[in-house]
């Protein structure tokens, strides 16, 4: 009997041991802070000085802000590129840059990749920098990593030991608590012909940073988005409404639309994975959103290290342009909106899962290691051939010590099409607000928000 009883407690310890797992040791998380900065990401500069020593990001605003616009101007609008990559010479950096980005290269004589000089403006707020170094060693992963427990608001595992770690960095990231922003979604076919897929208003809310001291419980709801699309007249009155839980196979996204012929709002489960995203007409599917969204459990997740890369990075003419048709060039983004910068990335990559469905057999995300942000993916269909690509732009909120990347891109590398999403340069930039009450985040709320 005594037997029996330490074979069920050692079996019950190592199923707990599967579905509950810290990150690491506390030796090794008092790297954060000395070596590594309290999210993990490398103090010093790489070995050739490209890439600079973090010294705390950018905090001082230009000269020329305004205190209190939403409207950024650009803190280094007089710098050139150190270094120009096109289809002639792509070969020779090729391993610095992802596989969509070498596509483009060699597809287009007209794309081009202005690299700028490196500066690693991330700044974020002391109390979620201190929360990262707690998380170090109380976030716990739950289901095989598809879920996380007793997390505190900031990096969940700042040293990650896996590739589901690495992508609930990125899902959890501080991008601040509520963001209010009216945007264009613009869709560009084969023969360079700019259509605008949506304009809407979008609210979007991180209820766990609401306070800071709280932890994480695998119930909360960590990320909620409300759409109400005012344009194009054939969408105008549309609207929907996302929320992910810290354990989605507990608590899948909730998910609802109301459509102005039906006079109702209704649930819309299928609102997640590889669902085409009717806010850019299909260019997309919800889980491209942002790069990626949504639940984890559909691909095998691998950590497969980190390397310096060539990605967009401080893209503040992109994100404040105002005129958004200047972006829409035949085939590509114009290159002269987008900055690339060398920098460190995590790369991830995530294969699916035997039995699973999705249009992607593949996905290679690049997350950088000062703010966790996804800057861009590689995308491969069944046949393992590259599908498409997708591409975010950061640029810090420096009156804010919030990374933004609120506007982002994919390229459909079959179609010859390509999206880009969350312009709102046109509309006053991207604006922090107060917290939504609960009432604003209930159904109901989305049929007085899609009123034509």
């Amino acid at each position: 009997m005594k037997f029996v009883k330490t074979v069920l407690a050692a079996s019950l310890a190592m199923v707990f041991a599967a579905q509950a797992q810290a990150a690491v040791s506390p030796q090794e998380a008092a790297k954060l802070g000395a070596s590594l900065t309290q999210v993990g990401a490398e103090k010093a500069g790489n070995a050739d000085g490209s890439i600079p020593a973090y010294n705390g990001g950018l905090t001082t605003p230009p000269a020329s802000f305004k205190t209190g616009d939403s409207m950024r101007p650009d803190p280094f609008a007089s710098e050139k590129p150190v270094l120009v990559i096109d289809g002639k010479n792509v070969d020779q950096y090729k391993g610095l840059l992802t596989a969509t980005t070498v596509e483009l290269a060699k597809r287009f004589p007209t794309f081009r990749v202005d690299v700028f000089p490196t500066h690693r403006t991330v700044s974020l707020p002391q109390a979620i920098l201190d929360n990262g170094v707690k998380n170090a060693v109380g976030a716990k992963s739950l289901e095989g990593g598809l879920a996380i427990d007793n997390v505190l608001p900031g990096i969940p595992f700042p040293i990650p030991q896996t590739g589901n770690e690495a992508m609930w960095n990125f899902l959890l990231r501080y991008q601040g608590v509520s963001i209010s922003s009216k945007y264009d979604s613009w869709n560009v076919d084969s023969a360079g012909v700019p259509t605008l897929a949506t304009t809407g208003q979008a609210n979007i809310s991180y209820p766990i940073y609401e306070n800071l001291s709280q932890p994480i419980s695998s119930a909360d709801v960590y990320y909620q988005m409300k759409l109400a699309y005012t344009g194009p007249a054939r969408r105008a009155g549309e609207a929907i409404m996302l929320k992910d839980a810290a354990n989605p196979l507990q608590q899948p996204r909730r998910a609802w639309q109301y459509l102005p012929g039906q006079r109702r709002v209704k649930l819309a489960p299928s609102l997640a994975y590889d669902t085409p995203n009717p806010g850019t007409a299909g260019a997309g599917t919800y889980d491209d959103v942002f790069v990626f969204n949504g639940a984890l459990d559909r691909y095998d997740w691998k950590l497969v290290g980190k390397q310096e890369m060539i990605v967009p990075y401080n893209t503040y003419k992109l994100t404040y342009v105002q005129d958004p048709k200047s972006l829409t060039t035949a085939n590509h983004l114009s290159p002269d909106f987008v900055r690339w910068e060398k920098h460190r990335v995590w790369v991830v990559e995530g294969n699916l899962k035997a039995g699973a469905r999705h249009i992607y057999q593949k996905r290679r995300f690049y997350l950088d290691e000062d703010s966790w942000t996804a800057l861009a993916s590689d995308q491969y269909d069944a046949r393992g051939q590259l599908y498409r690509g997708s591409f975010a732009f950061l640029s810090q909120s420096y009156d804010k010590q919030v990374p933004d990347s609120t506007p982002f891109m994919i390229y459909d590398l079959v179609g010859g099409s390509y999206n880009i999403n969350g312009v709102v340069g046109p509309y006053g930039g991207i604006k922090y607000i107060e917290p939504l009450s609960k009432a604003q985040w209930s159904s109901e709320s989305l049929a007085g928000a899609g009123i034509r």
